[in-house]
């Protein structure tokens, strides 16, 4: 079969590619948009997780073993997140690959001063987040995400498959239709693997400075930079 590894595509011919292919798979099942990337993109197509749990990974696993998963440690995760990464990398058929930022987070405080997530956070996931996956995709064509609609209004628009203008590669967000109760049913019937931080009160789960837990009936990401107009690290938007 040949895959956008055989064939080097301009970025305006993947950019159609993925626009045409969110139209062509709007309706269709998470593996079968999974399936189209690895078709598609072969070893050029990574997953990325942020071990809030392995719902997109095992997904993915099901239709590439060992595929790749992108995992960025900021250096700021719970050691629940830690944890979740080291038992998702034990468990599950895939590649885990941990990136990191190229300053620790005592050489970011010597340069930036202590607690530079509480003053300028988007620096902060600029530099830990933003700018150690744009590095860590270079060898990709190709990006799986776990984003849904559901979660926030910034990501209701969210398509199957994107152009991703910023890291000029495609992005394939399969799980985007699905809802809260479609994710907790997969979770139950295949037992994937999740964050323990879910059990206990957050809805979703970021760097341990910026997240709190939820209260009942605010929005899933509302523990996220809580206090401040920040909804998004930088990643997807």
């Amino acid at each position: 079969m040949t895959t956008t590894q055989d064939v080097r595509l301009t970025a305006e011919e993947l950019k159609a590619l993925a626009e045409q292919a969110g139209r062509d798979l709007e309706d269709a099942s998470a593996p079968d948009i999974l399936r189209w990337a690895v078709d598609t993109f072969g070893k050029t197509f990574a997953v990325t997780s942020s071990m809030e749990d392995a719902v997109v990974a095992h997904l993915a696993s099901r239709v590439l073993p060992g595929v790749d998963v992108v995992f960025l440690d900021t250096g700021y995760h719970f050691e629940e997140t830690i944890g979740t990464r080291d038992a998702v990398e034990a468990v599950m058929d895939v590649n885990v690959i941990t990136l990191t930022p190229r300053q620790s987070v005592a050489e970011q405080d010597a340069e930036y001063g202590p607690k530079l997530h509480d003053r300028d956070p988007d620096l902060c996931c600029a530099l830990r987040k933003v700018k150690p996956l744009e590095e860590g995709l270079t060898a990709y064509t190709a990006w799986a995400t776990g984003l849904r609609r559901d979660e926030s209004p910034t990501r209701a628009n969210t398509p199957v498959v994107g152009w991703d203008e910023k890291r000029q590669k495609v992005k394939v967000s399969p799980i985007a239709r699905w809802t809260q109760d479609d994710v907790e049913a997969y979770v139950a019937e295949h037992g994937v693997l999740t964050n323990p931080l879910l059990m206990d009160g957050y809805s979703s789960v970021g760097c341990a400075p910026c997240t709190r837990r939820v209260a009942e009936g605010e929005d899933a990401r509302a523990g996220r930079w809580a206090g401040r107009g920040k909804t998004e690290c930088g990643l997807h938007g």
